[in-house]
């Protein structure tokens, strides 16, 4: 296994996907879209081409060690499928002949990449990130000061209107949902995707809280809460809401509205975000499984 222990920015992050795919042929490695600054939004493929499951992570720039949980557990898949090892308590080999996982380890690697490494990863958006943040560390948002996970098109109007209650109103770290829902090109990258190739079900991974959110609206599939039950007894991690300034916009708001197909997203880790990467092996072995049944159930 390669070395998860490490900062995923840009550089590293290619670094680990071009390792994965020397070392595993049969990994299928295209991109969704570019960022506001013209990184690529990397997607992985391995098992089936039919009945796919699709773990997203790094929505926002400071919650990275959601970047690494995702690629862990796409390589620990990989080794399964060439080698038999087990993931977790799973055998997923046999199980990934009947279903295929797709990742996008990092939906904004703009983001990512201003958090770990300050407001000249912005490129020509570096004035703007300076003028509205004094703490990249904590920037969640992507180059042009837009919230992705307030981005997408459900729940989007009401959503708009709670951030402008808050004065909330024009780029920022986070919570800025931008003029209008898929303005961005990394939403758009990831809508896309989805709109082309019919995904089983979504997760969406973020940090922090140790939470699973599963529903948004009328259109929730009952099996949703089911599902979410099954992760939840996997992992310890809590079934709930998000607070209302979290609730729209997102991309599990999205998939379930758009395709009335479960999604989820799964909060992980406890603590202030950015987590310590010195969390990030502790926090992997307690959803490792809810990982495996992700794909299994």
């Amino acid at each position: 296994m390669l070395n998860y222990n490490v900062l995923p920015d840009y550089k590293t992050r290619n670094e680990i996907i071009k390792k994965i795919c020397v070392k595993y042929k049969f990994v299928k490695h295209y991109f969704a879209g570019k960022s506001v600054c013209g990184r690529p939004v990397d997607v992985l493929h391995i098992g089936r081409t039919t009945d796919k499951v699709l773990y997203c992570a790094g929505f926002h720039g400071s919650e990275y060690l959601t970047v690494l949980t995702v690629l862990k557990f796409f390589e620990e898949c990989a080794e399964a499928m060439r080698s038999g090892t087990i993931v977790g308590r799973y055998k997923m080999s046999d199980f990934l002949k009947k279903k295929g996982l797709t990742i996008i380890p990092c939906v904004n690697p703009d983001g990512v990449e201003i958090a770990l490494h300050g407001s000249d990863a912005a490129l020509t958006y570096k004035p703007l990130v300076d003028k509205v943040s004094d703490n990249t560390d904590k920037w969640k948002a992507n180059a042009r000061g837009v919230d992705i996970n307030h981005n997408f098109n459900a729940g989007w109007k009401e959503l708009k209107q709670r951030e402008i209650n808050l004065n909330i109103t024009s780029p920022s770290p986070t919570r800025f949902g931008g003029t209008h829902p898929e303005s961005e090109p990394e939403t758009r990258a990831l809508t896309n995707l989805c709109r082309k190739v019919p995904f089983e079900r979504a997760f969406a991974f973020h940090s922090q809280g140790r939470e699973i959110y599963c529903s948004f609206g009328k259109n929730t599939p009952e099996l949703s809460y089911r599902l979410a039950a099954v992760f939840s007894q996997a992992s310890g991690y809590r079934i709930t809401t998000p607070e209302d300034i979290a609730t729209g916009g997102g991309f599990k708001d999205w998939f379930i509205e758009y395709f009335k197909k479960p999604a989820f997203t799964i909060e992980i880790g406890l603590g202030e975000n950015p987590l310590p990467l010195s969390d990030f092996e502790k926090e992997y072995i307690i959803i490792q499984n809810m990982l495996c049944l992700g794909v299994i159930v």
